[in-house]
């Protein structure tokens, strides 16, 4: 797993669309298995920071079984984390997507997708007819910086040590 961290996430992704062949389904499965180790790296460094916490020892000591504990305490505490790091790698997947369309290996006409359609219109920016790839860069800003907000509002909200 630690290998996959070597490697920049795209170079990999685009090396497993390589393997598996051309197509957004392909694509997707590809940016999902350059992501689940990130994620499940977050899912367990929060899972053991709650394990350590003092209330989880209480609970313990009074007698509480495995899966009340589980369940009713460290579940609960540990989806925050997990729920902010989650949008913030989903607009990472989404500039991934794009790229990997922008190359050819994403969706393939007539599936319409953002990097294919700003593959396509590259060669329209010279003869002025600039919205062709304007309009598709700005879906990709705005829905980046959309879930970036997301991330960081959801991280004010659910972080109890930003409460004051």
């Amino acid at each position: 797993v630690d290998i996959m961290f070597a490697f920049p996430a795209l170079l990999l992704a685009i090396v497993i669309v390589t393997v598996l062949g051309q197509g957004l389904d392909k694509a997707m499965i590809a940016i999902g298995i350059v992501y689940t180790p990130q994620m499940a790296r977050i899912i367990r460094s929060s899972v053991l920071y709650i394990k350590e916490m003092e209330y989880i020892e209480v609970q313990e000591a009074i007698g509480s079984s495995d899966a009340r504990i589980i369940f009713r305490h460290v579940l609960p505490n540990s989806i925050a984390p997990v729920i902010v790091y989650g949008t913030l790698m989903l607009a990472t997947a989404i500039l991934d997507c794009a790229a990997l369309g922008f190359l050819g290996l994403g969706a393939q006409p007539p599936i319409p997708e953002w990097g294919a359609m700003l593959s396509r219109s590259y060669s329209y920016i010279v003869s002025g007819a600039w919205w062709a790839a304007t309009f598709p860069g700005i879906a990709i800003l705005l829905s980046v910086i959309g879930l970036n907000l997301l991330g960081d509002g959801l991280r004010d909200i659910l972080d109890p040590r930003l409460k004051t």
